[in-house]
């Protein structure tokens, strides 16, 4: 494993919702503070951006070509970074604005799973300083914007991955500094028999995760400055160092599926934080595997 480079200074104040496009070989992710979503171009070093008018917290891959799924602080929506054409698509937190959407993905079925927090984040981006360990919840958006709900009462709700199987999903809390294991059926999309899988962890809380080809989850650790690597079995089986402290989010991306990209943010420590809110990649051993995809068009 190589070691972290930023390889876009983007100065986000928090980075989050990044996602590989296979089709364009190329990264986007959001800036929650700064309303924000970026689409990174490794092969020429370019950076495109594009402003919205609430916080983006996550982004997805669909299966219409040119057509991201996409969280906002109040809804989602599909989005065609081409165009940047914007349609509305669900309200899955009927709590807007004391709660807002927060961390997300599509899910093997082909729904988007997507969490929400207390909201923190003011109407003009800023900071807001207030918690609320129960405003959060955990949903399950279908293809024609239903919603239904997967579990309540959450504080942050961070990290949404699936084994290799595709028989278990991960998702967790973090104010909790704990992770959960579900059992996840494939032929539907339901999860049930959420339990305790990986908590506790010293290092900052879990913030995004992504999970490789061996079945390791690569969890981001806001406040932790490094990515810690989980075994199917909830043990730690490698840290990787980050050089700013708040790790926010992660995936795995180049056309063999083995440069990891991290989301960064603001603040924290650590000893090169003039860098914090870059995004950063890392070659690693084991690849990862392929976005899941939100299935428009069943």
């Amino acid at each position: 494993m190589t070691d972290p480079v930023c390889v876009v200074p983007a100065g986000d104040r928090c980075g989050e919702g990044v996602v590989w496009s296979a089709a364009e070989q190329a990264v986007y992710w959001t800036d929650i503070n700064r309303f924000l979503i970026h689409r990174y171009d490794p092969a020429s070093k370019t950076t495109q951006n594009w402003i919205f008018d609430e916080p983006v917290t996550t982004l997805g891959l669909t299966d219409r070509p040119g057509t991201l799924i996409a969280a906002l602080a109040s809804k989602v929506i599909l989005w065609k970074p081409e165009t940047d054409s914007r349609t509305d698509f669900s309200v899955p937190e009927p709590n807007f604005p004391k709660a807002r959407l927060n961390d997300g993905r599509p899910d093997p079925f082909g729904n988007l799973v997507v969490g929400s927090m207390f909201n923190n984040v003011a109407p003009d981006g800023s900071g807001v300083d207030i918690t609320d360990n129960k405003a959060g919840g955990l949903y399950r958006v279908d293809d024609k914007g239903g919603v239904a709900t997967i579990k309540s009462e959450i504080g942050i709700t961070n990290t949404m991955c699936w084994d290799v199987a595709r028989q278990r999903f991960y998702t967790g809390d973090t104010m909790k500094n704990e992770i959960w294991q579900f059992d996840y059926d494939p032929e539907t999309g339901a999860v049930s028999n959420d339990r305790p899988w990986f908590s506790d962890f010293e290092r900052g809380g879990p913030d995004g995760s992504q999970i490789d080809s061996e079945g390791h989850v690569w969890n981001c650790r806001y406040g932790g400055g490094c990515v810690v690597r989980v075994s199917p079995e909830g043990k730690v089986a490698g840290i990787l160092d980050m050089p700013v402290s708040n790790i926010t989010n992660c995936t795995f991306g180049g056309a063999d599926l083995k440069t990891l990209y991290i989301t960064t943010a603001q603040g924290g420590n650590g000893p090169l934080e003039r860098l914090a809110g870059g995004l950063f990649a890392v070659r690693t051993e084991a690849p990862g595997l392929a976005e899941n995809v939100f299935r428009l068009d069943r």
